[in-house]
């Protein structure tokens, strides 16, 4: 239980005036205020060359639940998530369906997709909206953007709007973090998180980073999308309640020297779950494309044995099937 304390000291520490302080350097770079920690190039390479302690020789289990889609079509529909794998959901409340991180793609770049998706891409309706949450490829894929219904709506953070323009897709709206808009009866909001950006045509963090909350009036989502554990999830818990649910990522985490400013494990993610202080979270950000040095299924163990520490029910921090849909 050291690890608890250690990040609840984390959490207490921190500054809650750095989530609303300037990002954005004179060079036109984002940045995160309250970390100053940059990977370099010979970070990349000391961790590609380093020894992997991972077995990986077994095939991961990722179960997958067989689902056509089509109750996205169905109109006043009681509020449910589906997971589409990685950290793709889709939200049908009503009649509204909200995408995030949308990738239905084969590839994240050059990493191949192991898990097919959830549901056929061809089965989100042309009214849906979509949140981004950065410009990372197994976030964000151009195949996807293009393959959607053009009517389709888009949230991305500061920095992104011309990558959609440029594509033809004109219902785009660019925030920073706290702002708002408003799409119907659905209040969009961006927030930090602690991440950073790069993509090829773009310059790192040339592009901000971000969560979500997606506030329908009867239910409040909290979208992490990627980030590595810091003191704004302690905030949002207490300036933003109530949360209703949760998706938070577990994966992509090893090994830690490298990957614990960027991704939460396990551990970190029970803890965002505590602080966030929502009925239950969604587990997510694995079990699709292997990113690092644990296999893609490993989360799912190392989440059960945190879980376990802390006398967390399973049933409070969820992991589904892809393709499976859960009642909010």
């Amino acid at each position: 239980m050291r690890w608890a304390l250690v990040l609840l000291l984390a959490a207490l520490a921190f500054d809650p005036a750095l989530l609303r302080a300037p990002h954005r350097d004179a060079d036109g770079a984002y940045f995160n205020p309250w970390d100053s920690r940059r990977t370099s190039f010979l970070d990349v390479l000391r961790w590609q060359l380093s020894r992997n302690a991972y077995d990986k020789s077994a095939k991961p289990l990722i179960p997958r639940l067989e689902n056509d889609g089509s109750s996205l079509a169905e109109p006043n529909a009681p509020a449910e998530l589906t997971w589409v794998g990685h950290a793709t959901f889709a939200i049908h409340e009503g009649d509204d369906v909200v995408l995030t991180d949308p990738h239905f793609g084969e590839r994240a770049l050059l990493v191949k997709r192991r898990t097919p998706p959830g549901i056929p891409l061809a089965s989100v309706p042309g009214n849906a909206f979509a949140v981004i949450s950065h410009s990372h490829y197994d976030h964000l894929d151009a195949d996807t953007v293009e393959a959607l219904p053009a009517s389709v709506g888009w949230y991305v953070p500061l920095g992104l709007g011309d990558f959609f323009r440029d594509r033809g897709r004109s219902d785009v709206t660019e925030l920073d973090w706290w702002q708002s808009a408003t799409r119907g009866r659905w209040t969009i909001t961006c927030l930090p998180s602690q991440h950073w950006s790069l993509r090829l045509g773009m310059a790192r963090n040339e592009s901000l980073w971000c969560a979500w909350l997606l506030d329908s009036g009867a239910h409040r989502y909290f979208f992490a999308g990627d980030s590595g554990y810091f003191g704004g999830f302690a905030v949002y818990g207490s300036e933003l309640a109530p949360i209703d649910v949760a998706l938070l990522p577990i994966g992509a985490y090893e090994p830690r020297w490298f990957m614990k400013p960027l991704h939460m494990n396990p551990q970190e993610a029970v803890q965002a779950h505590v602080d966030l202080g929502s009925p239950f979270s969604v587990a997510m950000h694995f079990g699709t494309f292997r990113l690092t040095t644990e296999g893609i299924d490993d989360p799912v163990r190392d989440l059960r044995t945190a879980l376990d520490a802390r006398g967390i029910s399973h049933e409070r921090f969820r992991v589904l099937q892809v393709g499976d849909s859960l009642a909010v």
